[in-house]
């Protein structure tokens, strides 16, 4: 059983910053491939960013320069360093993992998402 806990989400002023924070367990984590998504109210869920299990990354357009997506494999945890906050920026932020439970089954599993305000 994969389980994912983001943390970190909060009120920001625009152009402040954040930290956000996703801890895995029960996973094979070194070898999953890993991702920020975020949601606004009424809108689609989109992809911030990825980071794969050799550590190569992706980010979104909307995010590029501003975001990184780093992880510890020593402690199965993931970040999200969010820069230069935009009021766009606002919504609901979650963890995602695709790959090995420690019981030996392959699964995706979301976190339960941590909200990110930026306003003044």
């Amino acid at each position: 059983q994969v389980q994912l806990v983001e943390s970190g989400g909060g009120l920001v002023q625009p152009g402040g910053s954040l930290r956000l924070s996703c801890a895995a367990s029960g996973s094979r984590f070194s070898g999953a491939a890993m991702a920020w998504y975020r949601q606004a109210p009424g809108k689609q869920r989109e992809l911030v960013a990825t980071i794969t299990s050799g550590g190569t990354t992706y980010y979104a357009d909307s995010v590029k320069g501003r975001f990184t997506i780093s992880r510890d494999n020593t402690k199965n945890t993931m970040s999200l360093q969010m820069n230069s906050l935009k009021l766009e920026d606002t919504a609901t932020y979650y963890c995602h993992h695709v790959g090995w439970s420690g019981s030996g089954r392959y699964v995706d599993v979301w976190g339960q998402g941590t909200l990110v305000t930026v306003s003044s």
